[in-house]
């Protein structure tokens, strides 16, 4: 899906190495300013709905129906949908304002149509038949919020699983008194068997450590809903009917075998809550470069949402050759940027040859002794994804009260991620002077009271799981 070109807008500072790159904040920007010069502006609402009677709203302007630019509307309010889904999520949509927007997006996002993956994920995840409808208003947002962790008493354990990796702790009263990493490739698993007896074994270790279990604590990319998983790329190699029966309920069945208080949540928003811990702070925006994008967000007052914030697969980048990202083949996401695969991309966009046979991991890590090395082709690489990150976080800023970003990940690691942030950080104060996020990356303290603290901190003891 192409956005009208006379929207595009070349960033103020080209990426070394994506010269075409266009931001959707630029380009979203420059639509609005000229819908309203041309006086020609009427305001669309969308209503995103979610089980429980939870609606988000968002307004925009956009040409009316009689107006000789009003197809410029169609792709506009359809990246803009695309964005709010993957933030945000929604079981149906309402669209007031525009009978032709409305019948635009129902016909693309619809089972046939070109965003027919992200129909099947918000069924999904909502469990009922997605729907777009045109309606005559649209109710003001009614968005619950919910209090995250920060319980820190007791023997705890808190785990992360990655993609690639899968790190384990043993926390005493908010100290950890063990850490450890161990590899494995769940994706990779035919059968739920591989899953469960990896990570029983790193619970069986970490509570080797501790003088009895309280709580368990975890988190992992995906969305997760309960403690049930509703949609996670770590499953992807089991078949539809293992995953339906046995992978969704996986930890149900492990806090039953522990008989202790646990729960799972989306890494991201682990992350967020880690940088509010350890920050001291809220309006916290999480960022982790890894083996995706893993995005979470603690709100001004300390809460989270019931949103998905699954960044990776919300649009940034408008430009026509954008990447395309093989699992929703959809084009200028996230997770085609701000994790391992962004890296190993624009190397070879840098000339230096990878070893095909090697992970990705071992990828992003050769990159990185290169760059320790002092290998002149390796800055360029996170010069664009800092210049990209800025550019996504004043895009992100449009949808989030951020007042501090942290941003971590293997891919920040080394020299690479002072990079990285010192770009997005240059964008942010010269070309969107009016935001006022801090950056933040992991310092000792972060580290005493990080991701592994925050996931064991999930758990309420002597309350419900």
């Amino acid at each position: 899906m192409t956005v009208t070109s006379s929207n595009l807008v070349a960033p103020q500072v080209t990426p070394p190495l994506d010269p075409g790159f266009r931001p959707a904040v630029l380009a979203n920007r420059a639509f609005r300013r000229a819908v309203a010069e041309s006086g020609e502006g009427t305001q669309l609402r969308i209503g995103l709905t979610r089980p429980g009677g939870a609606i988000s709203t968002y307004e925009t302007t956009v040409y009316r129906g009689d107006s000789v630019r009003a197809n410029e509307n169609l792709d506009y309010v359809e990246r803009l949908l695309k964005f709010l889904l993957w933030q945000r999520g929604a079981a149906s949509v309402q669209i007031a304002g525009s009978a032709e927007v409305a019948a635009h997006l129902q016909s693309v996002y619809s089972a046939t149509g070109a965003r027919a993956f992200d129909v099947d994920f918000m069924t999904r995840v909502y469990e009922t038949p997605f729907a777009i409808e045109l309606v005559a208003s649209v109710p003001d947002s009614q968005e619950p919020t919910v209090e995250l962790g920060r319980h820190l008493e007791g023997n705890r354990i808190g785990f992360d699983l990655g993609a690639s990796d899968y790190k384990i702790s043993a926390v005493i009263d908010g100290e950890p008194v063990y850490t450890d990493e161990f590899p494995w490739m769940p994706r990779d698993a035919t059968e739920l068997a591989y899953h469960y007896d990896r990570i029983t074994d790193g619970l069986n270790r970490a509570a080797e450590y501790l003088p009895r279990v309280d709580a368990i604590g975890g988190s992992s990319a995906g969305v997760w809903i309960d403690d049930r998983v509703r949609v996670a790329s770590l499953f992807r190699g089991l078949s539809k009917e293992e995953f339906d029966s046995s992978a969704t309920n996986l930890f149900v069945r492990i806090r039953d075998e522990w008989q202790v208080p646990l729960n799972v949540v989306n890494d991201g928003e682990v992350t967020a809550l880690a940088g509010s811990m350890s920050l001291e702070a809220d309006g916290v925006l999480g960022v982790a470069m890894g083996s995706s994008e893993a995005v979470g967000y603690v709100t001004t007052d300390g809460t989270i949402t019931r949103w998905l914030n699954e960044l990776a697969f919300a649009p940034f980048d408008y430009q026509e050759d954008a990447p395309v990202d093989e699992w929703s083949g959809d084009v200028g996401c996230g997770v085609q940027y701000f994790c391992q695969t962004g890296v190993i991309r624009l190397a070879t966009k840098a000339g230096i040859e990878l070893d095909p046979d090697k992970t990705p991991a071992q990828k992003l890590v050769t990159v990185q002794d290169l760059m320790a090395a002092g290998d002149a082709r390796v800055p360029a690489i996170y010069e664009t994804i800092g210049i990209w990150f800025g550019y996504a976080l004043a895009h992100y800023a449009d949808f989030y009260e951020i007042d501090h970003v942290l941003v971590l990940g293997r891919v920040t690691s080394g020299r690479g991620g002072e990079i990285i942030v010192e770009r997005a950080r240059n964008i942010l104060a010269t070309y969107f002077p009016e935001l006022s996020m801090e950056l933040h990356v992991p310092d000792e303290r972060m580290k005493r009271v990080g991701q592994s603290v925050a996931a064991a901190s999930l758990p309420q003891l002597g309350g419900a799981s």
